[in-house]
């Protein structure tokens, strides 16, 4: 009986030590496998500090040509009152983007509401570069600096990018200018602690006010290309225009008469349109915005409208919705160009009439006419 007690034991042990050294394979199989999916996520990580490390922000020079330079001693001379260490130029672009803000940053004020403030001055003072027949001082060579683009009010997209961003770190923001070969653009932190793309120069080439404004990283990502690693992920919605600022209507249908309304507005008071929804539109819906669009564009066509162009673009709105943003651009007239009074235009046309013995439109002159106070029609002429 001692004999059986003892084999059954040794057979348990026997089989106890299988299944213990069957475990311990199983367990440094397992062991390798952690270890291996630790090493490459280390390996991952440490490339992804290496392209952060390796970006190159300030001293990059955008198509070969454009270098991207530091604004840091404006700002900190801005924030401390202290221009003492700064050179003459400097001085200038200080005082110069000094009474900027002073006209249009309010007390009290939030981080978004001074972003908007900018973008709304550069989107209207600040043409694009190398537009001008006659060359401008400081225009030449330097419409990718601050101190050249508050100058000539010309700028690049070089110029674009690091004027925001110097008026950005004045007001104590924190902003990066996200590039890759040929353009360049900004990302700025707000009150939400997120970041947002701003493209300022897209918007004013494609005469689409706030269509490039306070961008997540997926809608960027349908017209810009940058290194995801090598800078934070902008992926709040808080603070986009479309969330901040659209009109709920029942269904896509009803995007049709509030377009056609402001159309109808002088150039100088037509606004990007954003639209929530009533009615849930899908993934799969959004599809159908093209026909409006197209609808939009072809009623501008057979009513003598060529001049606008209407384009639209989806957002992600709160709670997994969709905002449609209707943008109006008119290739009539040039945000930031060329500007005379009707008297000033009247007095021109009339000395080269009297020279030359020939009329001339308002297009051949390449000007937008306006008011005394700046104010313009859909077609560049005062009412």
């Amino acid at each position: 009986m001692k004999k059986r007690t003892i084999a059954i034991l040794g057979i348990a042990l026997a089989a106890s030590i299988a299944v213990s050294a069957a475990s311990l394979g199983y367990n440094v199989r397992q062991s390798a496998r952690v270890n291996r999916f630790i090493t490459n996520q280390l390996k991952r990580q440490a490339k992804e500090e290496e392209k952060k490390s390796n970006y190159q922000e300030d001293g990059y020079k955008v198509g070969g040509q454009y270098e991207i330079r530091s604004t840091k001693d404006i700002s900190d001379a801005y924030k401390s009152g202290d221009d003492s260490k700064l050179s003459d130029t400097d001085k200038e672009t200080l005082k110069t983007a000094s009474d900027i803000l002073k006209k249009i940053i309010k007390d009290g004020d939030s981080d978004y509401q001074k972003e908007l403030a900018v973008y709304e001055w550069m989107y209207e003072n600040i043409g694009q570069g190398q537009s001008t027949v006659v060359t401008l001082p400081a225009a030449s060579g330097s419409d990718f600096t601050p101190q050249g683009v508050l100058v000539s009010k010309q700028a690049v997209c070089v110029g674009y990018a690091t004027t925001f961003r110097m008026f950005m770190q004045m007001l104590g923001m924190d902003c990066h200018i996200v590039h890759n070969d040929y353009h360049s653009w900004d990302l700025v932190k707000l009150d939400d602690g997120n970041w947002y793309h701003v493209d300022i120069y897209t918007d004013v080439s494609g005469k689409s006010e706030f269509q490039n404004f306070n961008m997540t990283d997926a809608t960027a990502k349908t017209g810009h290309d940058w290194d995801t690693a090598a800078l934070p992920a902008a992926d709040g919605i808080r603070y986009t225009y479309a969330v901040q600022n659209n009109t709920k209507v029942s269904d896509l249908t009803s995007v049709v008469a509030r377009v056609k309304k402001e159309v109808d507005k002088k150039a100088s008071e037509r606004k990007s349109q954003y639209f929530s929804f009533e009615k849930k539109y899908t993934a799969d819906d959004l599809g159908k915005a093209d026909a409006v669009i197209n609808g939009l564009n072809a009623a501008l066509q057979n009513t003598g409208l060529s001049q606008l162009n209407i384009s639209g673009a989806w957002y992600n709105g709160e709670n997994d919705s969709y905002i449609l943003g209707v943008f109006i651009s008119d290739y009539s007239s040039s945000n930031g160009g060329t500007r005379l009074t009707k008297k000033e235009k009247d007095r021109l046309s009339a000395a080269i009439s009297k020279a030359f013995g020939v009329e001339i439109s308002d297009d051949q002159l390449g000007i937008n006419v306006t008011d005394d106070a700046g104010n313009q029609d859909s077609t560049g002429q005062i009412n």
